[in-house]
This record gives C-alpha cells, structure tokens and sequence, in this order.
C-alpha cells in the first residue's frame, strides 16, 4: 500500500492544513500499518509553473534534450510516477483568494497528462486512474462549504480528479479560520473528530 502526501502551504508550521493533512496520514496508518508513504511539500520544493519550455521538453527528442530539458522532464516523470504508483492521495489544500495555491496547480499540471492519467476517445475523455482514494483537506479562512465562492476550490477539484477518473474522492474541511479563536477551535475540533471518527469508517 503506497500512500502520497501532499502539502501546499506556505505557512509552515502555523499551517492549519499540514496540521490536519498529517492527522489523516496518521489516522490511516493506524489501521494500514504495512503503508509506504511518500512525502512532497509543494511549498518548500516548488515547481515551476507548467509553460511553453516544459511542452518543448516533452516534445524534443531523448537524444535532442539539453541539459534543462532534461532536468524538466525527469522531474516531471518523476511527480506524475509519484502520483501513479500510489493507492491513496492526501492533499493540503488551503483555500488561497477563492482557489488553490499556485505549487497545488504547477503540481496539479505535472499529473494531468493525455496518455497517461487520462485520454480522449470517439466517445469523450476517459480518466485512467481509477481505484485511487484522494482525500482533500481544505481550510480557509472564510466560509466557502455550499457557497458560490466554492467553484474555484472545491468544485475544481473535484472536476479534475473527477476527470483523471478518481471516483474515491473524500474532503475534510475546516473553514472560518479567521473568525476569531472560538470558531476557529470549533472548526478545527470538527475536522480532527470527522478524521478520526468518520473518515474512514
């Protein structure tokens, strides 16, 4: 059992999301303990944003390659194998102005590739990373939950692991992380009980 863990804050250890990203990797392992985790922090290593030079790497030629293209294309090979050989994903994902940060969509780009996590078919587009759970720990300091401010966030989540074909995909929330020290306890409080007891029940 191979599980990814993904982190995208770029708040360190005040980060909300890590905090409660690792409670899920550690609630899973007390029931998998044969799990092989893999750890990428997307805000200490931060990828590049896909662009013009990452296509013309992929499309050059192996023996055509300098150096830099090179080093683009074994790094991204090397995140989308990541992504590929795991069973389970658990992703930090903070709300950041209405959407996901920046690293959480460079990698987000290094893992939608046609051919391999998805193709198009005479009958439309076909996800091919089926049997994949993605659990997805969203925080914000607003409340966004119901909301039309979810569509940048949560909506386009799930409209991209829907479309690589992930069917498995769960949330933890804890929003309202700035409404004061009270509501930001309670949310908190509710994210770790829903991990802890209802996540994975």
């Amino acid at each position: 059992m191979k599980l990814l863990h993904i982190d995208s804050s770029i708040l360190g250890d005040h980060s909300a999301s890590r905090q409660l990203s690792r409670s899920v990797v550690q609630t899973w392992k007390e029931t998998h303990a044969d799990t092989q985790v893999v750890y990428r922090d997307l805000a200490h290593d931060a990828l590049s944003h896909f662009s013009a030079a990452s296509l013309a790497a992929a499309g050059t030629p192996v023996e055509g390659r300098d150096a830099a293209q090179k080093l683009e294309v074994e790094s991204n090979e090397a995140i989308l194998q990541e992504f590929l050989s795991s069973d389970v994903v658990v992703i930090g994902a903070p709300v950041y102005n209405f959407t996901i940060p920046s690293q959480l969509k460079a990698w987000i780009d290094r893992i939608t590739v046609a051919g391999r996590t998805f193709r198009y078919t005479e009958a439309g587009p076909e996800g091919l990373c089926k049997g994949k759970k993605v659990i997805i720990v969203s925080t914000a300091g607003g409340l966004h939950v119901g909301q039309p401010t979810s569509v940048g966030h949560e909506d386009l989540l799930k409209v991209l692991f829907g479309f690589i074909g992930v069917t498995d995909l769960q949330f933890v929330f804890a929003h309202g992380l700035a409404y004061g020290d009270e509501p930001r306890a309670n949310a908190l409080t509710a994210a770790q009980k829903h991990i802890k007891e209802e996540l994975f029940a």
